[in-house]
């Protein structure tokens, strides 16, 4: 273990890692503050570009945009009241009310250092516990993984959608999805209707491409938004920006509320840093001296959501790389990337690889370090970058969208694959239909199928092989809570909170 941790250490802190991880920060931090330009966005148009890099070069480039996109959706959080991405609507509830006043400079610094805390508090959390979870997940079999995989559906499906219904038949529709190609066992063809090109299947990357890229492009042309000359004045000067004692003093404790609440979040499927960000927000203000002030430019409000939403990524990627199970959307396709590069996430990774899993680790820190001196160095050049021409901006990451569609496989079919679950991403967000769902089954699907079947066969045809085991039956029961939890607990609750809404109105 101390040998492993030692080469990822040397691999992550190599010159052309180090820059790697800069360039993602900065791409991040772009992404993040564009409005309708969400990370999985920006990660998907990167990814076809990492195809020919070495491996640990290629993950600190798409770990540096996952960490700094989470903080660079604060900025326009901040700056237009417009969350660049969801775990940032918290921020914008106190951000924007201090840019009003003339405070944006304040408001940016201190959500750029309370992420960068929170980052660091998720490093050590990620440090600390992937690799023993690693070792426990060594003893699953195919049953036990097939259970942990079904868990990983249901609670996707239980925390993305409004309604369980909607979110079961996006998992649905992914899963009969991934079924397109050949058989896993068997090799026969399945529901190619004799096209050649169907028999390896819908790869995964280029179904995310048009689930995320093209509805956010559309989104973007139908409601472009900028930022006004009176808001970048507001940011005031350089030195403005980096926070002042006073203010490091007050965070300190909202910090270590949403530092802890977002590791723990990012550790379950599905939570994610909105929730991880709306539950530290309301910690926080129960636990200040200064409640009265949330809502209305509080940097204690601005502290708290930023430290979980940016805590969530480092342990978002425990479940990823010692169990194969994504905790969030980027997480996913992360996942796709280290396929790729010929590198399965789970238990076998720390064994056959521990110099690259550590690497990992300590690029997620690196790119913690990057994040806060590019983002305060660099956050009055960057916030302009919200006024680029639509009529330049659009039609390059559409073509990037192509080409990555293309270059995946070398094939044009790919592309009009791309375009068609663009339309399918369109048709599910008219409807209200979670698109997370989907993309879970289209990357956890092989792995359900493959050992669902390798169970079944070793047990001749018994399901009570399911049972029988008890990490198999404690992932079932684990399973079973979260719909239940979905069908029944959270509507009672929403029910609870409405009654006591109205009560509070009527009074």
């Amino acid at each position: 273990m101390i040998q492993d941790a030692a080469l990822g250490l040397a691999q992550a802190s190599q010159f052309s890692s180090l820059v790697a991880t800069a360039v993602g920060v900065l791409l991040g931090l772009t992404v993040g503050m564009i409005p309708g330009m969400t990370i999985s966005t920006g990660i998907i148009i990167v990814l076809p570009l990492t195809f020919t890099m070495d491996p640990n070069i290629s993950i600190a480039l798409l770990l540096g945009l996952y960490v700094a996109g989470m903080t660079g959706g604060s900025f326009a959080a901040i700056l237009l009241n417009i969350p660049g991405t969801p775990s940032a609507s918290a921020t914008a509830m106190d951000g924007f009310p201090l840019t009003e006043r003339g405070e944006a400079g304040r408001a940016l610094g201190i959500a750029i250092v309370a992420s960068f805390f929170g980052g660091i508090i998720s490093f050590g959390c990620l440090y600390l516990i992937a690799p023993q979870l690693a070792e426990l997940a060594l003893q699953f079999r195919a049953p036990d993984l097939f259970s942990l995989v079904f868990f990983g559906l249901t609670i996707i499906c239980g925390f993305a959608a409004k309604s369980l219904i909607k979110g079961l038949l996006s998992a649905a529709l992914g899963l009969m999805i991934v079924t397109i190609g050949q058989d896993p066992m068997m090799g026969t063809a399945r529901f190619t209707f004799d096209n050649v090109n169907l028999l390896s299947g819908v790869h995964f990357l280029t179904a995310m491409i048009g689930l995320f890229a093209i509805p956010e492009l559309v989104k973007s042309i139908c409601s472009p938004t900028k930022l006004t000359r009176e808001s970048q004045k507001t940011i005031g000067s350089f030195w403005s920006v980096f926070p002042r004692l006073a203010d490091l003093r007050r965070v300190i404790r909202p910090v270590l509320i949403g530092g802890p609440i977002g590791s723990f979040m990012g550790l379950l499927p599905g939570a994610g840093g909105p929730i991880a960000a709306f539950i530290s927000y309301d910690y926080a203000k129960k636990s200040s001296r200064r409640a009265d002030g949330f809502g209305k430019g509080s940097v204690e409000g601005i502290a708290a959501p930023e430290s979980a939403n940016n805590a969530v990524t480092g342990s978002a990627l425990v479940p990823m790389m010692t169990l194969g199970i994504p905790g969030d959307p980027v997480t996913a396709i992360l996942i796709g990337a280290l396929l790729v590069h010929g590198l399965a996430p789970g238990p076998l990774l720390f064994l056959e690889r521990g110099d690259f899993a550590y690497g990992l680790i300590f690029s997620f820190f690196f790119a913690n370090i990057f994040n806060l001196i590019l983002a305060l160095v660099g956050v009055r050049l960057l916030v302009k970058l919200l006024n680029t021409p639509r009529a330049l901006m659009m039609p390059t990451i559409g073509l990037l969208c192509i080409i990555g569609s293309y270059a995946l496989r070398n094939s044009f079919f790919d592309i009009y694959i791309m375009l068609a679950f663009g339309v399918i991403g369109l048709v599910m967000r008219w409807v209200d239909m979670p698109v997370v769902p989907l993309l879970l089954a289209l990357v956890l699907g092989k792995p359900l199928e493959e050992n669902m079947r390798v169970a079944l066969t070793s047990s001749q045809g018994d399901y009570s092989i399911f049972f029988t085991s008890p990490f198999s039956l404690f992932f079932l029961v684990l399973a079973a809570l979260s719909i239940v939890w979905s069908l029944v607990i959270e509507p009672w609750r929403e029910k609870r909170r409405a009654a006591g809404l109205n009560e509070t109105q009527k009074a």
